[in-house]
Parts: C-alpha cells; structure tokens; sequence
C-alpha cells in the first residue's frame, strides 16, 4: 500500500476545498453567463448586422451606427436622455442632501419623516406613478386645481404632453428617489467625527464654514457613489417613461434613449439597429463614468 506524503495529502485537501468553493460560485455564474454574458456578446455582433427575428442575420458593418447618426428620433432621444439626466441628478443629490442634514439634527419624529421619504422607493412602481398622474392630471388633479385657483387661468400646464413630460420624469424621479439617497447621505453625515466639527468651531467657524470646509468635503466619496448610481439610473430610464406617457404615446418630446431601443426592437422588429443604440448607450455612459471616476481620483490626489 502506497503511503501518501504530506504534500500530496495537502494538495488532495486543496482540490477538495477548490471544488467545494467552485460549487458554490457555479449557480451564480451559470446564471450570469446565461442571463448577462451571452446577450451581451450577442447583442455586440448583432450590432453589426441586420436582423428582423426571423430571417437569417446580415452582416452590415457599421451601417447600424452610421444611420443611428443621422436618425432624428435616435439624436431626439438621446437628448431627452441628456435632458432628464442633467436635471435629475442635482436637484435629487441636493434634495437629497438637505433632508439628511435636517435629519442628522436629531428632531421630534424623524423616523416618522424618514419613513415617509422612503416611502414612495420602496413602493410599487405603477402605484407610485398612478398616485402621480392622478395629482398632476390636466383637469382633476389638485396641482392644477392649486394653480388655477393662484392664476386664474384656463392655460394650465398638460403635465404629460409635450416638452413638460421631460419635467414630469424629473419631478417625478426626485419624488421617488430622494429618500433612498437621503439614507446614503445619512450614513454619510453620522461617519463624520464631532472633533472637526469642534475643532472648526475653535476657529470661529459658522454654519456655512463647517459645511463647506467640514461637511462637503468629508461626504465626497458619498456624493461620487450617489452621482455615479444616479446618472447610471437616469440613463436606463424606461418604466417611469412608459408609466407617465402610456405605451401608445411615445411620442419625439417623451421617447427617452430606453424606449427607442425597445420600440426599434419589439415594434419594428429591427434588432441589429435596436442593438447598435443599445451599443451606444452602453459607451455613453461607460464615458460618463470613467469621467466621473478621473474627476474622483484628481480631486482624491489633490
């Protein structure tokens, strides 16, 4: 009978231990390769080809990108996109922000108050748009009863038509989202000692001095994560935009970067070019976020 070294022994252990882990990573990785992994890598060499579903794929080149150029509906949306980004992402982190320094403050009922902030996150997504065009219908909704009532006027803003339904998302976004980032802020705030804040007061400083120089500065790798989730988040907007203009009212001014690829795709059934836009989200905001990573690490080194 053979006997076994000790290395030999260890190295058996090893192998066991390696498969017992490999064991517990192979679910999630079948599902990532299943569900994430393949339709990504389908969906780049889709990009370069035409394909209606049924027939078999032609390749094209760059065709799909190049008429995604000089599509106005695309630019049309990509602009909406941009619209909805630039106005959702700062007014939420200072929506945001300003309820968590109110909360840190330790006042009567601010679990209450937080609770009702993060309300409307952690709802239903319907229920939480249908209460929402209910307070802004055009004619049985309290926001234009309220506006009425101050303007006397028959004029009032139809709040999901035309360019007012970029503002409805971003309303309607702060509404949703700033209680979840409030409680990111939060945690943020109690993470910062009481001895800068002591020691500025030594110096004299005030209210705006500590925030500025104590605060602010001691939330930036809170405000970088909260600005990354955020502009990510508004860039892959489509249920809030469906939700608010309805399936059948896609129209220039309410058609957002998500519901053009879907529409190319599932409407149109033209999946290479619903792929290439899919393509040119992901570079988008692949740009954004290595931009936003650079500005991170300068303003860390300095």
């Amino acid at each position: 009978m053979k006997v076994q070294t000790l290395s030999e022994k260890e190295k058996k252990r090893k192998r066991k231990n390696d498969l017992v882990a490999y064991s517990f990573l192979a679910p999630n990785f079948i599902g990532f390769a299943v569900f994430t992994l393949v339709p990504i890598v389908v969906a780049v060499y889709m990009a370069f080809c035409q394909w209606d579903g049924s027939n078999p794929a032609k390749f094209v080149g760059f065709d799909n990108f190049v008429n995604l150029a000089k599509d106005e509906f695309f630019l049309n949306a990509l602009l909406n996109t941009l619209l909805y980004c630039l106005g959702t992402v700062p007014i939420t982190m200072i929506a945001a922000l300003g309820l968590a320094i109110l909360l840190n403050q330790k006042i009567k009922g601010w679990g209450f108050i937080r609770a009702v902030a993060c309300f409307p996150y952690v709802s239903s997504i319907i229920a939480v748009t249908t209460v929402w065009r209910m307070l802004f219908h055009p004619s049985k909704g309290p926001v234009n009863s309220i506006l009425f009532d101050l303007f006397q006027s028959d004029a009032l803003p139809q709040w999901f038509s035309g360019r007012l339904i970029i503002v409805s998302y971003i309303l309607f976004s702060l509404w949703k989202s700033m209680g979840y980032y409030m409680v990111i802020y939060l945690a943020g705030l109690q993470g910062i000692s009481n001895d800068l804040y002591e020691a500025s007061e030594l110096d004299g400083a005030g209210r705006w001095q500590k925030f500025r120089y104590v605060t602010w500065p001691q939330l930036r790798p809170t405000t970088f994560f909260v600005v990354i989730i955020l502009t990510i988040g508004c860039f892959k907007i489509y249920d809030t935009a469906v939700l608010l203009s309805g399936t059948n009212n896609m129209s220039t001014s309410s058609m957002v970067l998500v519901s053009f690829i879907y529409s190319k795709a599932f409407t149109n059934w033209d999946l290479g070019y619903a792929s290439a836009a899919a393509i040119c989200l992901f570079l988008i905001v692949l740009a954004v976020t290595l931009v936003q990573f650079k500005n991170e690490s300068k303003f860390s080194n300095d």
